[in-house]
């Protein structure tokens, strides 16, 4: 029988990614005590007032076809929130729903490229961007993010890197894996690199409420690159809604037109249930919430600190977001190789840099989303291997 080319080339670019992940679930699954440092799966159930909010929706028959952009009360709440973000008028027509983030880049990929196109991504870049953007056949063209800069996207990199095939840049800030949060200036110095080469921006804010050091910003909410960005968003890390797969995205009028026509051709709307959870996640205060904030904050000090305690390794501070790059190059292992020894010989899970990308090659990233225990024991054991390894 025979099968698209398409699976050929995005085989392994899903859950091979997260190989190491897998193993040590397996093994926890089967009794063993992993120390799981491996993803960035919120600590704390959703809050329990949106879990009633669903129920209450689905005992109310809100479980029949939803209309295909969104139900107009959730995207009249979401333009109301980027009119009050940007300082202007964001009509409703700018948002539509997805289920997830994930699919909304996947529907822009889709409008925005195709074959002998190419997109500009940052690298380290979240797993699952290469896949997505395979899907489209267009190509991906590296921006190494420096580790000795922080992991900031500069400039300078980006002009190396267009070529006159380059249609878009796809922006993560705050950035995961590596924690980095640009300044509003070089945000707007990235936006103006799009405006002078004509490229879309599509900008993905899974972590804007997850800033410890600097000020969010969005090359959306500058007036004079707004038509040319496109947001994506979700409630999976600000709310702990992983597994509900509530998204959207936010552009001008214009390219919604155009992702809508693709959207509706994946799927004629998502479950009103869920919409009407999200809109209510969107709209109120949860106490929960700020408690996980400080968590990861508290345990991002937490992590910097007993790794900074050896030479072995050299852990990179976030700004942002759950995570937590560690430079493991002084062992002389890869960060694949070290991640597979950690989990083999020390019952520690964590992310091999490779799966991020060419420039995150030799580090291994570490997830906030473990408690407080489980941290200090995957970074003493982390310790251990990589100083038996350098011989301190």
């Amino acid at each position: 029988m025979r099968y698209s080319s398409l699976t050929a080339e995005l085989k392994g670019l899903g859950t091979g990614r997260w190989a190491v992940h897998a193993r040590a679930h397996n093994r926890r699954r089967a009794g063993e005590d992993i120390v799981m440092l491996s993803i960035g799966e919120p600590h704390i159930p959703t809050p329990a007032a949106i879990v009633d909010r669903a129920a209450e929706s689905l005992r109310s028959g809100r479980t029949k076809y939803a209309i295909g952009r969104g139900e107009p009360h959730l995207l009249a709440t979401l333009a109301k929130r980027y009119s009050e973000r940007s300082g202007r008028v964001v009509t409703p027509n700018q948002v539509t729903f997805f289920p997830g983030s994930h699919t909304a880049l996947y529907a822009l990929c889709q409008t925005l490229l195709e074959a002998g196109d190419e997109i500009l991504v940052p690298d380290p870049f979240y797993a699952s961007y290469e896949g997505i953007i395979k899907a489209s056949r267009a190509s991906i063209v590296n921006v190494p993010l420096r580790p000795e800069t922080g992991f900031h996207l500069e400039i300078a990199a980006l002009e190396r890197a267009i070529t006159a095939r380059s249609r878009v840049l796809l922006l993560n800030n705050p950035h995961n894996p590596t924690g980095a949060v640009l300044t509003p200036q070089r945000v707007r110095e990235v936006a103006e690199f799009c405006r002078r080469h004509d490229l879309w921006l599509i900008s993905d804010e899974a972590y804007e409420h997850l800033i410890y050091e600097g000020t969010f910003a969005s090359p959306f909410d500058m007036d004079e690159f707004a038509d040319r960005t496109a947001i994506i968003a979700s409630v999976s890390k600000s709310h702990a809604m992983t597994g509900w797969r509530c998204g959207w995205a936010v552009a001008s009028e214009e390219l919604l037109e155009h992702l809508i026509a693709v959207s509706e051709a994946m799927m004629f709307g998502a479950q009103p249930f869920a919409q009407d959870a999200t809109e209510f996640a969107l709209t109120n205060h949860f106490t929960e919430l700020d408690q996980m904030y400080a968590d990861y904050e508290r345990r991002a000090r937490l992590v910097t600190e007993l790794l900074g305690q050896s030479i072995a390794v050299r852990c990179h501070p976030p700004q942002g977001g759950i995570f937590v790059m560690v430079d493991v190059r002084p062992t002389g292992l890869s960060g694949e190789d070290f991640a597979w020894q950690l989990l083999a010989e020390h019952d520690v899970a964590t992310m091999p840099g490779e799966s991020f990308g060419a420039a995150a090659a030799g580090h291994i990233r570490v997830s906030l989303t473990a408690d407080d225990r489980d941290i200090r024991t995957g970074c003493e054991r982390i310790i251990t291997m990589a100083e038996g390894l350098v011989g301190t």
